[in-house]
């Protein structure tokens, strides 16, 4: 398996994501590309890339057979596809859930079962953590190749945080966090905080995507 950058993996995810949630703007401009990755909801880090920045990561991907222009598309500028996963061009094949996992894991790094769980609800539905835990146990050996790994529990984390293993993760730059624990809310307070925060981070795509399909009709006329 190749090592994908930050970039390439953020371009990915893009990719695995606008693909279920809004197929009606699939396969992806230049443009829908660029401000799927430089959105400020549902990704870590924000990035602030530029187009042409963009462009050189696709083409990148096109000349590693992971990205492919639509040649179908009728539009003037070029749209892309993803050969990612779940095509006849490669080895790679996930269950929805499987899927979701990754595509969140390479838009918003490492995130424990339950963090996973929640900002997985717009790509697939889990029933429980567990069957979260499942899936990750499944990717941490998918026909004898590990894509996803555990990593040791922080201090001040109740639970361990997951990893991607399409590119290189240094588990030293967790480091700083030993050394600034965090604090535990109450499960009420804390349960409470987070379907706000997930609500907000919903509406936000929203309105993202709605501008993106916009800019789309725009580049189009």
């Amino acid at each position: 398996m190749i090592s994908l950058s930050t970039e390439q993996c953020r371009i990915i995810g893009v990719m695995l994501e606008k693909e279920t949630t809004t197929p009606e703007q699939y396969p992806l401009s230049l443009n829908g590309i660029t401000l799927g990755c430089n959105q400020k909801s549902n990704r870590d880090p924000v990035m602030s890339l530029s187009e042409s920045d963009v462009q050189n990561v696709v083409d990148e991907l096109v000349q590693l057979n992971k990205l492919m222009v639509d040649h179908k598309a009728s539009s003037r500028v070029n749209k892309y596809f993803h050969r990612f996963c779940d095509t006849e061009f490669g080895s790679l094949k996930f269950t929805a859930q499987q899927r979701a996992i990754i595509c969140v894991l390479l838009l918003r790094g490492p995130q424990t079962p339950g963090e996973l769980r929640t900002r997985t609800n717009r790509l697939t539905d889990f029933s429980d953590v567990s069957a979260v835990e499942d899936a990750l146990k499944q990717l941490q050996d998918l026909n004898g190749q590990p894509l996803v790994k555990k990593l040791a529990r922080e201090p001040g984390r109740r639970d361990s945080r997951y990893v991607h293993l399409l590119s290189d993760f240094d588990e030293s730059s967790l480091a700083e966090f030993s050394d600034n624990p965090v604090k535990i809310a109450p499960t009420d307070n804390k349960n409470q905080l987070a379907q706000r925060v997930t609500e907000l981070e919903q509406q936000v795509a929203s309105l993202t995507e709605q501008v993106a399909t916009l800019t789309e009709l725009f580049d189009s006329e």
